[in-house]
């Protein structure tokens, strides 16, 4: 059963084994993130994935959401 989770990002138990994915693909966010973390060009990404630059841009929105309600705990 897939189950949208943000807005072009869905899971899946069925694919990359639960893992995050652009909605219609098989493409996980982590890949899309690290591309943009290593600089690689929008258009690039794009062509390399075969998705759109709209799936592009919802990883780091995705990520931004996800990290302004995560609780970080430190220990000493």
């Amino acid at each position: 059963m897939t189950t949208e989770i943000a807005p072009r990002i869905v899971v899946d138990p069925e694919v990359r084994f639960g893992k995050p994915v652009i909605q219609s693909t098989r493409v996980p966010v982590d890949y899309v993130m690290a591309k943009l973390a290593g600089s690689m060009k929008l258009e690039k990404i794009a062509q390399e994935y075969g998705i759109t630059l709209e799936d592009i841009q919802a990883p780091p929105s995705y990520a931004a959401s996800t990290l302004a309600t995560e609780e970080v705990r430190t220990t000493a």
